[in-house]
């Protein structure tokens, strides 16, 4: 293994560092981001072995770039440049620290010693490859969703539509939801996800994990107590019939990845399919719902 990594990194003065953060987390490579509240700039910087690997990310992103602006994010110059392996190896871990997602619920980082009180359930998670942290908001605002509905006597059954890190999964294991299935169209991800349900204490039978798209899933899937579908809302939307069917009668669907402009009419949509809005919260750029199905 060399000692060099070969780095691509995004200069960025959008001011909008959560859509940044979902944007770039999609891709599914591993990356830091430092934001200069002076400058009023955030650096996103990707990590690789070689440095073909590292200008192929600069050419992706140039390719992606026009997406992401008719989205709303305008990310600024991007460039390639080399750095020792050592200086990664540690100054990339001062990112990350406890989070307290709820007062039940805290996700630990395995470099750092935490003593939970009673009652409280930990997930010992590592960033990995940024499929999922509990950092974002999107993401916080699953967990705490999940953590509210567990150990109710209706809810045990749990479904992760874009499961990315497993994180929501392994928080539903541990909040004690008898089945636990998670999916993600991107391989790397749930390879992630199955090594972070093994890091805490979980088989795959206790969780189970497949690669597969919205619609490769749905062809062979059943109905969930709770599903949690965290992805970008137009997603949502083109395919809202088909999450809405996983739903069983009486159960939740949490929505998540969702812009503030975006909800209404992806509320509206999903209410007309026989789903009604039962809890929402906004934080930044974003916006969570929660619905009970009809029954």
């Amino acid at each position: 293994m060399s000692d060099i990594l070969y780095c691509c990194k995004i200069t960025d003065n959008s001011g909008t560092p959560d859509l940044a953060d979902e944007f770039l987390n999609a891709l599914g490579w591993e990356f830091s981001s430092w934001d200069d509240r002076e400058e009023n700039i955030s650096i996103h910087t990707f990590y690789f072995e070689t440095p073909e690997e590292a200008d192929s990310a600069r050419l992706k992103i140039e390719e992606v770039r026009p997406i992401w602006e008719a989205c709303g994010w305008y990310p600024g110059i991007v460039d390639c440049f080399e750095m020792k392996r050592e200086d990664w190896s540690e100054v990339w871990k001062k990112f990350f620290d406890i989070q307290h997602i709820s007062d039940r619920l805290v996700i630990r980082p395995s470099w750092l010693k935490y003593t939970p009180k009673p009652g409280q359930v930990v997930i010992d998670l590592d960033p990995g490859m940024s499929f999922g942290t509990g950092k974002h908001a999107t993401t916080s605002f699953c967990l705490r969703m999940i953590d509210r509905l567990a150990n109710t006597q209706e809810i045990n059954s749990f479904l992760d539509a874009g499961c990315g890190s497993g994180i929501l999964s392994i928080a539903a294991k541990k909040l004690a939801f008898s089945t636990v299935i998670g999916f993600d169209n991107d391989p790397d991800a749930v390879r992630i996800a199955i090594e972070n349900a093994d890091k805490n204490g979980f088989t795959r039978t206790d969780i189970e994990f497949e690669t597969a798209d919205l619609t490769q899933f749905g062809r062979h899937a059943g109905v969930y107590d709770l599903v949690a579908a965290n992805i970008l809302g137009r997603v949502l939307l083109a395919h809202r019939d088909l999450i809405t069917n996983w739903v069983r009668p009486g159960g939740y669907l949490v929505l998540a990845g969702i812009l503030h402009e975006e909800f209404p009419e992806l509320q509206a949509e999903f209410e007309l399919l026989g789903l009604k809005m039962e809890f929402c919260q906004s934080e930044k750029e974003w916006t969570g719902g929660m619905f009970r199905k009809n029954g």
